[in-house]
């Protein structure tokens, strides 16, 4: 395919999608209006099936399916960074010197870790009632373990890091997700559905059926790709050096 092929392709295809834009955006409601289809239907869900949150009942009910699509591309990414960055036959493994660390530093990390891992797992248990979920919660967790590399040093952090375990761990949360969707098949409704589960009571931590399994499991895969990422990118940066030595 030539040049000129290629960039008649490009407009066709910027000119449709353009057009698709277009068409969307005139059946928009009016800028300030208080007519939206689309929120009041999520609201009635929210409160039928008994999640205080809306945005976890969209994600996790009424567009679970798009959740699992997002946390899919999350979970390739990272195998795919695990590919790449993998160690090659003309590198090897350097154990990391510990660094000197500013005492102010190494207090203050080691004191803010356990309550940033605490408020990363409140945040996914709380996903269903209160801003936030597994998406946020899992990263929150993940980035609060590597203040031990900050405040004390890298071999530290691998102690509280098995990569194998959290690898692992990344996969089942995946499985478990869809998993899921599939005992609602089994039910006889549809995938994903959110009926498998009573709702329990407005408001409280047993509400809303699956819509807490599904944010957990999300948590679980976020948090674990998050440190299995960037454990890669540290391993790089830390351990991994040609064989001449630069």
């Amino acid at each position: 395919m030539n040049r000129r092929m290629r960039l008649w392709l490009v407009a066709l295809g910027g000119a449709g999608l353009a057009a698709l834009f277009t068409a969307a955006a005139l059946r928009l409601p009016a800028f300030g209006g208080d007519r939206h289809p689309y929120g009041d239907r999520a609201v009635r869900a929210a409160l039928h099936r008994h999640t205080a949150n809306t945005i976890a009942s969209v994600n996790f009910d009424l567009r679970a399916y798009d959740t699992l699509g997002e946390m899919s591309i999350l979970f390739a990414s990272v195998l795919g960074c695990v590919v790449l960055l993998r160690q090659a036959r003309d590198e090897h493994r350097a154990r990391p010197e510990p660094a000197a660390v500013a005492p102010p530093v190494r207090r203050y990390a080691l004191l803010v870790l356990p309550v940033a891992v605490l408020t990363g797992l409140y945040v996914v248990a709380h996903g269903q009632l209160s801003p936030g979920g597994g998406f946020q919660g899992g990263v929150v967790a993940a980035t609060a373990l590597h203040l031990l590399y900050l405040g004390a040093d890298y071999r530290a952090l691998e102690r509280v890091r098995p990569l194998g375990a959290y690898e692992v761990t990344d996969a089942l949360a995946v499985s478990a997700y869809v998993v899921t969707g599939l005992a609602a098949v089994l039910a006889g409704t549809a995938f994903l559905a959110n009926t498998l589960l009573p709702y329990g009571t407005f408001n409280t931590l047993s509400s809303a059926g699956t819509v807490p399994l599904l944010n957990a499991a999300v948590g679980m895969e976020v948090a674990c790709a998050v440190v299995v990422l960037l454990a890669r990118f540290l391993d790089q940066a830390v351990e991994i050096e040609e064989d001449s030595g630069k």
